[in-house]
C-alpha cells in the first residue's frame, strides 16, 4: 500500500505516517527501489497498534520504548510485557479517573432536570 493508501485506510496524514517512522514509533517501512514507501500487512499492524495505543493516551515514548525492544528481539519479550502492563495500568488508572468525572457530570444533569440548580 502506498502512504497515500495507509493515511486515507487509517484516518492519519501523510505527515504523520513519516513522523511515526521516523521516530521509531512503528519500524521502518518497506520501499521501492525507487525509495517509495510500500506499507505491507506487517507495517499496517504497526500502525494500526500504534493509532490504537495513541488513542488510549499512551505515551509516544513508552512506544518507542516499545518498538525498540520489539527490534531487539526475543530477549526482550519479559520488558515488552512489562511495560505493555505499566501503560495498561496506567490507563486503568485514568479511566477511573474519568469514570468519576462522568459520574460527577451525570449528577450535575440529574440537578438540572430535577430543577434543583437555578
Amino acid at each position: 500500500m502506498t502512504i497515500a493508501e495507509v493515511s486515507r485506510r487509517y484516518g492519519l496524514t501523510a505527515d504523520t505516517l513519516r513522523y511515526y517512522e521516523r521516530i521509531g514509533l512503528i519500524p521502518p517501512v518497506p520501499r521501492s527501489s525507487g525509495g517509495v514507501r510500500c506499507y505491507d500487512e506487517v507495517s499496517c499492524r504497526w500502525v494500526e497498534l500504534m493509532k490504537c495505543m495513541r488513542a488510549a493516551g499512551v505515551q509516544i515514548d513508552a512506544l518507542i520504548d516499545y518498538v525498540a525492544l520489539y527490534q531487539r528481539g526475543a530477549e526482550t519479550l519479559e520488558a515488552r510485557k512489562n511495560l505493555l502492563i505499566e501503560q495498561r495500568r496506567q490507563l486503568q488508572a485514568r479511566m477511573a479517573e474519568m469514570q468519576e468525572s462522568l459520574e460527577r457530570l451525570d449528577y450535575k444533569i440529574e440537578l438540572y432536570e430535577q430543577g434543583k440548580m437555578k
